[in-house]
């Protein structure tokens, strides 16, 4: 049974604490309970921001005061939600794998002991659950990645990644919204936005979604960035989990 802790976090945000397990049963219990406090529609609520084993919930201490968030929050947390969470969310994901659009994929197969190949096939063939978005908008923190495929970070970070690069850093696997530093091992490029502030949702996806890493040739890579910067592409999304 999970232990769970509402916490103060500033004096216009409670943190909802579901233990110190990083696990897809949490993830799926967090992933729930921000539905349900869509649904409920509580006024004063200004927004919710899923981690690896918490729920930070900012709202306007004007509209609603502390006791009463921290009231609301509490009956809504002893709600038997996991049956009621949806089969899961696949949205697919093409990339190009090595060469210019994969720097490093070389590294982790020598890390792997590995051959190239191996690597692509073993990176792509299994879901990654979202455990929550953060550090740059649209920055996906992803579950599941095959042991043998841990790699540790660049001793000395890139200063730019370019978007849609998707990399391993240590246990993580993940891909980069926007040009940003960082020190992930790089394997391969996705031609597709993950964000794009000028989409009606910015965000293709969100936390408690899976993405399904797909390999594409150089020449499908082109393709789909010309119809992607167009916003004419889209990506296929399995619903129940498929």
């Amino acid at each position: 049974m999970l232990k769970i802790e509402i916490l103060t976090a500033g004096d216009s945000a409670i943190l909802i604490e579901f233990g110190k397990e990083i696990s897809p049963e949490i993830n799926r219990k967090i992933t729930a309970i921000v539905q349900l406090i869509k649904e409920q529609q509580i006024e004063g609520i200004v927004d919710t921001i899923p981690a690896f084993c918490s729920l930070l919930v900012n709202y306007d201490p004007r509209i609603i005061s502390y006791e009463k968030i921290v009231e609301r929050m509490r009956q809504l947390v002893k709600v038997d939600v996991m049956a009621e969470v949806g089969e899961k969310r696949i949205i697919e994901i093409p990339v190009c794998y090595g060469g210019d659009f994969g720097p490093d994929i070389e590294t982790v197969a020598e890390n792997a002991k590995m051959s190239r190949e191996e690597v692509i096939k073993l990176h792509s063939s299994k879901d990654y659950l979202i455990y929550m978005l953060g550090f740059l908008p649209g920055f996906s923190y992803l579950g599941g990645l095959d042991e043998r495929l841990h790699t540790p970070r660049l001793a000395n970070p890139r200063i730019k990644i370019n978007a849609g690069s998707v990399g391993i850093g240590g246990s993580q696997t993940g891909i980069y919204p926007l040009d940003s530093p960082g020190g992930w091992q790089l394997i391969g490029l996705t031609p597709v936005k993950t964000y794009d502030p000028n989409r009606e949702v910015p965000i293709l996806f969100e936390a408690g979604d899976y993405i399904r890493f797909v390999p594409i040739d150089e020449a499908e890579f082109y393709r789909i960035k010309e119809l992607a910067n167009k916003g004419e592409y889209q990506c296929i999304v399995h619903e129940g989990g498929v």
